[in-house]
């Protein structure tokens, strides 16, 4: 499995973006997906997932109500809608899966099978 991130780039704050993750290989719709992000000197952080039916989505309460994750099963991606962006959410982000999660919510990055290569979002004030 090969997952690819991408959407990044430079916003003012109050901005958008959307980050998307294309994954390769089978069993996407039976995985977990999640997306991560790291600040500069700063330990990876859950942000939110989605489940592999995209029935369940969950985040952290920092991006609830302005990020939105939804997946199509169909194209094999996943995707992080971000409103009102603000500076503290410049970072690099990273989508994740976990195959035959044993539980809605997975925060442990290490927990998780696969990564993407990360893409970088800077949020100016």
């Amino acid at each position: 499995v090969q997952l690819q991130a991408s959407g990044g780039g430079l916003v003012q704050a109050g901005g958008s973006l959307r980050l998307s993750c294309k994954a390769s290989g089978r069993a996407f719709g039976s995985s977990t997906m999640a997306w991560f992000r790291q600040a500069p000197g700063k330990e990876r952080e859950f942000i939110c997932t989605i489940s592999g039916s995209g029935d369940f989505t969950e985040c952290v309460d920092s991006v609830k109500g302005r990020f939105t994750i939804s997946r199509d099963n169909a194209k094999n991606t996943v995707s992080l809608q971000m409103n009102r962006l603000k500076p503290e959410d410049t970072a690099v982000y990273y989508c994740a899966s976990k195959a035959n999660p044993i539980a809605l919510v997975i925060t442990t990055p290490h927990l998780y099978d696969y990564w993407g290569q990360g893409t970088l979002v800077t949020v100016s004030s």
